[in-house]
Formats: C-alpha cells, sequence, structure tokens
C-alpha cells in the first residue's frame, strides 16, 4: 500500500514515516501544499494523510484540488485544529478521516487500515483466498494455517493482490501502489519477489 504523508514538522514526519515503513507501507513526504500537489500529479496513493497548516499552499487548498480531480483517493486529515468546526470542514470538504494532534500511531495505523478496506467491508482484515490467509491488522500471512515467512515488500505486493483478486493487475499498477516513488524497483526485481511468494506459499504445502 502506497501512502503520500504531507506534514510540514521534519521531526514528527520522520517518526511517522518510520513506523509505516516499519508496518511495510510504501511512504512518499511532503513538506508543503505545493510538494504534495507535485507528488499527488505523477503517482497515484491509497491513501494520503494531510496536516492543515502547510507552508505554500494550505490543507485545504490541497483538499479542494484533489476533490476536483477525483473522489476516490482516500484523504486522512491529521491535524492540531482539533476544534468541531475545523474537523466539519474538512469533512465537509472530502476528508474521509479526521485524526487530531497528538494521537496514538496504532491508531493512525488503524485509521488508514479502515479506509483502504472501505469497498471490501465483508472482509473485516482478514483477507482469504483458496487457503491463503492475510490479517492486516498483525500482517500475518499464512496458508493453510501454516504461517509464511515473507518480507515487507513481499507482504505489500501479496496484501495488494488480494485486496484486489479477481482482478487483471498490471506490473505498472502493482509497481505504483506497492514501491516508495524514490525506490529503485523494476519488473524483473518485481517478478522476483512474486516468485518468493510462490515459494513460500510451496513450501508451506508440502
Amino acid at each position: 500500500m502506497k501512502i503520500l504523508l504531507v506534514e510540514d514538522e521534519e521531526e514528527l514526519s520522520t517518526i511517522i514515516d518510520r513506523g509505516l515503513r516499519k508496518r511495510g507501507y510504501a511512504v512518499d513526504k511532503a513538506y508543503d501544499g505545493e510538494e504534495a500537489l507535485n507528488y499527488y500529479s505523477v503517482n497515484v496513493y491509497d491513501v494520503i494523510i494531510l496536516d492543515l497548516n502547510l507552508p505554500q499552499i494550505g490543507g485545504l487548498k490541497v483538499l479542494q484540488y484533489i476533490r476536483r480531480k477525483d473522489k476516490e483517493t482516500k484523504i486522512l486529515i491529521l491535524s492540531a485544529l482539533n476544534a468541531i468546526e475545523d474537523r466539519v470542514t474538512g469533512l465537509d470538504m472530502g476528508a474521509n478521516d479526521y485524526l487530531t494532534k497528538p494521537f496514538d500511531f496504532l491508531e493512525l495505523e488503524a485509521r488508514i487500515r479502515t479506509l483502504s478496506r472501505i469497498v471490501y467491508i465483508q472482509q473485516g482484515n482478514e483477507l482469504t483466498c483458496n487457503g491463503l490467509n492475510l490479517n492486516m491488522a498483525t500482517k500475518v500471512v499464512s496458508f493453510r494455517e501454516t504461517k509464511l515467512s515473507l518480507t515487507k515488500k513481499e507482504y505489500s505486493i501479496l496484501e495488494y493482490l488480494m485486496l484486489h483478486k479477481g482482478q487483471v493487475i498490471s506490473t505498472e499498477r502493482l509497481l505504483n501502489h506497492t514501491v516508495d516513488s524514490d525506490a529503485d524497483l523494476f519488473p524483473d526485481t518485481l517478478k522476483y519477489h512474486i516468485h518468493s511468494i510462490k515459494k513460500e506459499i510451496c513450501k508451506s504445502s508440502l
């Protein structure tokens, strides 16, 4: 899953970024509204975490711009503005969720998971496919009750494929949703990761 983190406080941005990457997410970071829109114009994101008090272009204007372009990208406002009026404004302008600072990282991740599965509410955190089970909360993957040993990148790839099972996923689309924009991951490397996933599944079926 690929996330755009828009936060001008560098220390907080680093903490959130580190936590998300540790949990297997691909993350791009922007420190102002203009940079955020530049990232948005050339990349596809599953969730955008958006601060409101941003330099250059304010968070609400960023939100407005994105919502004029599309209604599907999930946007979570993360702001120190905690008045009811601020939350109502953000949600009415098109944000999918609103979390106030200070916050607990576990809650932030839970909200990201909720946004990512909105289309798949009936599945909850458990994704299943022909004996394969993936828990989005614990990041545990098993095949016929045997736990698989996957890298964070392999988990991210498998999670995206299972969230979109039944669909034909192109290599470009898979790379767009599972790899940082500045990462050097190529189609051949992606094939290697998928081969490793298949190998783990085969091992667990023996």
